[in-house]
């Protein structure tokens, strides 16, 4: 199994995808997360209990890799559900961006709207895009680096999950990500996109407790190299 199991109870199970890997995969016979957790949790049910509960709540886009929690009951699926809605489920990426942003930190506002495979931001026209969804963010710089290029370290909260945000957000004000394949056309082919789930807060939906799970990218991811 490909995907890395970090924390699991009765009520919720917290993993590190895999880049590469689909949470979920429309394609039959395709590999994902939600298909490599369902046969891990059948086979510790064993036989004859059925096709296991599982619930998405949040998704990464599949070259990222990073922090995700599921709902392993509907009660608890529902609860996590609503912190995200909420935004009060928080969730902490570190993004490379190619350039350097106006100000160290700040927060980045944007109505997007999904176009195919890819998302467009279409602020200030929102009004013609009835589809067109509020995309909030909130980022500072941790580093900067001039060679091999200008580069940026971010910390980014998003306080919206909408398709491919990040990546937009931060594209559409000429800050692509280091090698995102689809907003980037500086990135080379075969390049993993500089952008990672490190750290995911939330209540626990039985226990009330306030849990953290963090997931650092490891020092062989090739853009780490840099800072």
């Amino acid at each position: 199994m490909r995907t890395e199991i970090l924390y699991e109870d009765n009520s919720i199970l917290v993993i590190r995808k895999p880049a590469g890997l689909a949470v979920q995969s429309a394609r039959i016979g395709q590999a994902d997360v939600v298909s490599e957790l369902k046969s891990y949790l059948a086979k510790q049910a064993g036989a004859g209990q059925g096709e296991p509960y599982l619930a998405v709540i949040h998704r990464l886009d599949q070259p990222v890799e990073g922090v995700l929690v599921f709902a392993k009951e509907k009660k608890s699926a529902a609860v996590l559900t609503k912190q995200l809605s909420a935004g009060t489920l928080n969730k902490q990426y570190y993004a490379v961006l190619c350039g350097y942003p106006d100000a160290s930190e700040g927060e980045l506002v944007d109505y997007l709207r999904k176009e195919g495979s890819v998302a467009v931001a279409v602020t200030g026209r929102e009004m013609n895009f009835p589809d067109a969804k509020i995309a909030k963010l909130h980022y500072s710089i941790l580093e900067k680096i001039n060679q091999p290029m200008p580069l940026a370290l971010a910390d980014v909260c998003i306080e919206t999950g909408r398709f491919h945000q990040i990546r937009v957000q931060f594209a559409s004000r000429r800050t692509p990500l280091w090698g995102d394949q689809r907003y980037n056309p500086q990135a080379r082919p075969g390049q993993q996109i500089a952008l990672w789930a490190v750290s995911l807060t939330l209540r626990h939906p039985v226990t009330q407790e306030t849990m953290t799970f963090t997931c650092p990218p490891p020092d062989n991811v090739p853009w780490n190299l840099f800072f």
